[in-house]
């Protein structure tokens, strides 16, 4: 490909930026995946790319054997560490969280999840993050410090945050350039390879979605009422992160013509939204007798041992009672089933 244009950079960058095909175009696949992978860095990096688009262009019209620093002089590859930046920081430990979120909802159903599956989640998220444009960082580092933070938080509802910053830390302290090509792919190539991340990342969290759509809301709405709980001690961070949380019903809202209710109108939808599950699990946590930090795996021992209590054949001088309790002891069970699927570990 010869030299990249900037009009045809910002054309991309508009019609299809939250995508990545500008980075396609400009060569820049890890950026162009993870974009894919974020919707345009859920949607902030990509607009925050509108002045930054120039140099993107610049730096991809350079000779590709050599990196180049911030202020656009040419570095050899390897010779000195790129300057740290709090924006690559921030996005390492959110999209790790976010690859972490996406694991647990898509694969915690596999054997050795929480030792094995989600911190190597997690630790790819911030890899890719760090090898965004012409800088990397040492990925076997990064996924040993995932593999060795996450036995700590097991099976703990934000765990992922802690492990996430972990990574990106080691990440940042083992970053560097990427060494130089001798010529560029083909494009048939490089669309091949990501489009096979793509589905590698989105076909076990569609297929979580589609066929287990109530277990999968009702995680994030977990996870949600988690992580305003934790922020309870900073009043106005947590009223923030809730205002942007609430951001896509807001839009739906003025794009439906309900706007004029207030806003407060989400608010109590997604209140209503937790509460009901919460209920639900609770009334289920009840009727089976077991608390609620009862593994999954505690909730199925007690659920047997009820169940051959109560079972009608087992209480001849007690039928309608035993099956009326028999029913409700299933139903709580069922109901439990659901709702600890998206979170089952090992």
């Amino acid at each position: 490909m010869g030299k990249r244009k900037l009009w045809v950079t910002y054309w991309l960058w508009a019609v299809g930026g939250p995508v990545g095909l500008h980075h396609v175009y400009l060569g820049r696949d890890s950026h162009a995946l993870l974009w894919m992978l974020t919707f345009g860095g859920f949607g902030l990096g990509w607009l925050r790319e509108f002045f930054r688009l120039p140099a993107y262009v610049e730096s991809a019209n350079h000779n590709p054997t050599t990196a180049r620093a911030a202020n656009g002089r040419p570095v050899r590859a390897g010779a000195t560490p790129p300057p740290i930046s709090p924006a690559r920081f921030a996005g390492q430990v959110c999209v790790g969280i976010y690859f972490g979120i996406a694991a647990l909802i898509g694969l915690s159903s596999l054997s050795a999840f929480y030792l094995l599956v989600l911190p190597l989640a997690v630790g790819m998220g911030v890899h890719l993050v760090s090898s965004v444009g012409e800088e990397t960082s040492d990925l076997r580092k990064t996924l040993t410090a995932c593999l060795v933070t996450s036995p700590v938080f097991y099976g703990h509802a934000l765990g992922t945050v802690p492990v996430s910053i972990v990574a990106s830390v080691t990440a940042a302290q083992n970053r560097r350039y990427k060494p130089g090509m001798e010529r560029e792919e083909p494009l048939g190539a490089r669309l091949y390879r990501l489009g096979l991340a793509w589905l590698a990342f989105s076909a076990p969290l569609g297929c979580s979605v589609f066929y287990n759509t109530t277990a999968t809301l009702s995680y994030i709405a977990d996870s949600v009422a988690a992580l305003l709980d934790w922020l309870w001690f900073f009043p106005s961070l947590r009223s923030l992160l809730e205002s942007c949380l609430l951001l896509p019903y807001r839009a739906f809202s003025l794009l439906t013509g309900g706007g004029g209710e207030g806003p407060g109108q989400w608010e109590r939808v997604l209140e209503r939204f937790i509460s009901e599950h919460s209920q639900r699990r609770l009334a289920a946590l009840q009727v089976l007798a077991v608390n609620s930090e009862a593994s999954f795996e505690e909730i199925t021992q007690r659920y047997r041992e009820m169940v051959k209590t109560w079972h009608p054949d087992h209480n001849p001088h007690r039928v309608r009672e035993a099956s009326s309790r028999f029913l409700e002891i299933q139903e709580a069970y069922e109901t439990l089933l659901r709702l600890h699927r998206p979170q089952r570990g090992v």
